[in-house]
């Protein structure tokens, strides 16, 4: 978890040229609550945001086939904010009377560079490592006691101190470092295989 996650080849070769049903919906279950967070940071009520994360995902199924990586770090990423921004803008545009924006090829084109290093990015980058660890978090929450899962989230989700947490839970000191350990090497492998899974 300590570098950014890409976005697995695999799930977007699963993606392109087919409609495999599992692909889209794993691809639905990472994107569509982030693309939503995004939406709502760019002010749209919450049925407006659901509209565009709903536009934005049928243009990505619309486009997937023609997507083509740049060599770039996050580059399907990148080409994903783009199409979402620009939703977003023309969306936006209509509201306003303004003139619509460049398609999305177009547009991702020229605001590529900028979109790299912008704030946004790094806000939508931040958002989607948030959404992959909720995920990994969902895969392996159940591997463990409840016990040894609530001394991780009361020590290291919430922030509490491991002696107060101790004294409550009955356990000593060591045995909920112990717990925060497995569980986060477990969270960390859980990530990189869904990095990395071909």
């Amino acid at each position: 978890m300590d570098g950014q996650p890409t976005t697995r080849k695999s799930l977007l070769n699963r993606l392109q040229g087919s409609r495999d049903e599992s692909a889209w919906g794993e691809f639905v279950l990472i994107y569509e609550p982030l693309l939503m967070r995004l939406m709502r940071k760019r002010g749209l009520q919450e049925s407006d945001a659901r509209d565009t994360t709903q536009q934005v995902l049928v243009r990505i199924s619309r486009a997937i086939d023609g997507y083509r990586p740049d060599g770039g770090h996050a580059s399907f990423r990148r080409w994903l904010f783009c199409i979402a921004r620009n939703v977003v803008v023309t969306f936006l545009s209509k509201q306003s009377r303004h003139p619509m924006l460049l398609d999305d090829w177009e547009a991702a084109e020229q605001l590529e560079p900028a979109l790299a290093t912008s704030d946004e990015m790094k806000c939508f980058q931040h958002e989607y490592d948030q959404q992959v660890l909720a995920w990994a978090i969902e895969q392996v929450r159940y591997e463990f006691r409840e016990s040894t899962w609530l001394a991780f989230v009361r020590t290291s989700v919430e922030g509490h101190p491991v002696s107060e947490v101790a004294s409550e839970l009955k356990m000593s000191p060591g045995s909920i470092y112990v717990a925060r350990s497995r569980i986060v090497a477990r969270l960390r492998v859980k990530v990189e295989e869904f990095e990395a899974k071909s």
